[in-house]
């Protein structure tokens, strides 16, 4: 129990919406996740990234009061979930990662028994999401494709304008034109006060409109940063077309230069070293062209995962 308090105390002290204190939970001679910490500003976009058989379902649903863990503490709104999970759940708006819909409804008979659950869902609000998604709302479930039942899924996630939602790869399915919406959506959310945690392979999302990210691998916790953070301090992606020999010399001595490849017409490297410095041996040797694009969060995960299955 010590222990758990002092994970408590490394919590920040910033009003948060979810707090994970020392949380394992243990399926036999399995780990699903391993003493986890971690905790969700309030009015913040999380990210909560990882491959295969990471945890992020497993984190999901001791979220939701779906499992219990085996040990530690989760609160969500300050309020314990193995106690609270009911009043919570009337807060929270959940996309599964595996959406079960029943097949024989049409997608607007299945958002009106969603309406009928929560109670109180103003129809205006509805009809407006279904719009921005462009749902298919006339045609029965079971003849939708994927992205289209996944659109039914979001609005039954937001209809009821829930303080914190909770989503397991929510774009899984969607063209990008829908994408770009669902980013504004959650934009929206979040200016009206809403948290949101949700867990994605679409790195470019992630990166696009999370807030902060945590990563996790084989059930732990690896990295917990800020996007800012994340990308000041990842390798930048370095191309020159036209580079003389002495610059590639020169290059491959440079600290801060990486993975340097040398094609017929271009090189390219990973760069994290100082600016200047670089600067000055492309004024000595210069190329005919250069790009020096920013950071971005596959970089980060690559170096974290390597070769890992996403």
């Amino acid at each position: 129990m010590s222990d758990v308090g002092t994970e408590r105390d490394k919590i920040n002290l910033m009003e948060s919406v979810i707090d994970i204190v020392g949380v394992s939970k243990i399926y036999g001679k399995s780990v699903g996740i391993e003493n986890v910490t971690l905790s969700v500003p309030k009015g913040s976009v999380y990210g909560f990234l990882g491959p295969n058989g990471a945890g992020k379902s497993t984190t999901i649903n001791l979220l939701l009061d779906l499992i219990r863990p085996t040990s530690g503490i989760i609160n969500i709104f300050g309020l314990d979930v193995r106690k609270n999970g009911q009043a919570i759940r009337r807060r929270v708006g959940y996309l599964s990662s595996d959406l079960a819909l029943d097949g024989h409804l049409t997608g607007a008979q299945q958002l009106q028994y969603f309406c009928q659950i929560h109670g109180n869902v103003d129809q205006k609000i509805v009809d407006q999401l279904v719009q921005r998604l462009g749902c298919q709302i006339d045609r029965k479930i079971k003849d939708l494709s994927r992205g289209n039942r996944q659109k039914i899924g979001l609005v039954a996630a937001l209809m009821h304008q829930p303080e914190l939602l909770i989503l397991d790869e929510p774009t899984s399915g969607l063209d990008p034109l829908i994408q770009a919406e669902f980013n504004k959506l959650i934009r929206d959310h979040k200016n009206s006060g809403g948290t949101t945690f949700m867990s994605s392979h679409v790195l470019s999302e992630v990166q696009e409109i999370c807030d902060q990210v945590a990563f996790v691998r084989e059930g732990k916790l690896i990295s917990e940063q800020t996007i800012e953070d994340l990308t000041k301090n990842t390798p930048r992606h370095l191309v020159l077309k036209g580079a003389k020999a002495e610059l590639i010399a020169k290059l491959k001595k440079q600290p801060g230069i990486s993975k340097l490849h040398q094609s017929s017409d271009k090189v390219t490297a990973l760069f994290s070293g100082q600016m200047p410095k670089l600067l000055k041996i492309l004024a000595l040797h210069p190329p005919s062209d250069m790009t020096l694009a920013e950071a971005d969060l596959e970089t980060v995960f690559m170096s974290l995962y390597g070769d890992s299955n996403v």
